[in-house]
Order: structure tokens, then C-alpha cells, then sequence
């Protein structure tokens, strides 16, 4: 079974940046759709970046410009770079393949002044 172990979660103020990691349990040199999902206080699980099976990386709308996703398969490691952080970021973030698994515990980015 493939585990998800986020980390890198914090306060933050606006405008700041995190850097969040995923480590998988399992080689991920095959799994290609995998992504960063959040999702915030009273609100349902939203996907905010990924990778697909073509090789592209997809946004969210809301932080595409913000947001990098990218992944060191030799680490079995993916990585959310997350620059000029805002307020309605604050979510717990989690990583997972698409369709999702079993869910990790997640780490909670909180972005307040």
C-alpha cells in the first residue's frame, strides 16, 4: 500500500513562501499522475497542482503563477514551492496520486499576519 508523509507546513505572513515535501513509500519512477491537493477550513478537497501522464503540469487557477510543483523520482519525493503566499491559502495540504489513495496526514499551512 502506498503512503503519503507531508511535511514543510508552517505560519507563514502574506507574502511569504513554504516549501512543502512528499515522501512516497514507493518508488514513484512510474506513478505519473500525482498532485498537491489543500483543502481549507469548511470547504471540500480542491487539486492545486499536478503532474499528468503527459508530462504536464497543471494549476489550479487560483495559484497558477504562485504555486510550482516538481518531484526528484530518484527521492521518491515530491515538492509544492508556494511564493507570495495569501491569507486564503491557508489550507492542509496534502499529496496523493490522481484519482486519489489513501490519504496521508497531511500538513497545515496557516498564512496570517
Amino acid at each position: 500500500q502506498v503512503q503519503f508523509v507531508e511535511s514543510g507546513g508552517g505560519l507563514v505572513q502574506p507574502g511569504g513562501s513554504l516549501r512543502l515535501s512528499c515522501t512516497v513509500s514507493k518508488s514513484i519512477y512510474s506513478i505519473y499522475n500525482m498532485g498537491w491537493y489543500r483543502q481549507a477550513p469548511g470547504k471540500q478537497r480542491e487539486l492545486v497542482a499536478r503532474f499528468n501522464s503527459g508530462g504536464w503540469l497543471n494549476y489550479a487557477d487560483s495559484v497558477k503563477g504562485r504555486f510550482t510543483i516538481s518531484r526528484d523520482s530518484a527521492k521518491n519525493t515530491m515538492y509544492l514551492q508556494m511564493n507570495s503566499l495569501k491569507p486564503e491559502d491557508t489550507a492542509v495540504y496534502y499529496c496523493n496520486t490522481e484519482p486519489a489513495i489513501l490519504w496521508g496526514q497531511g500538513t497545515q499551512v496557516t498564512v496570517s499576519s
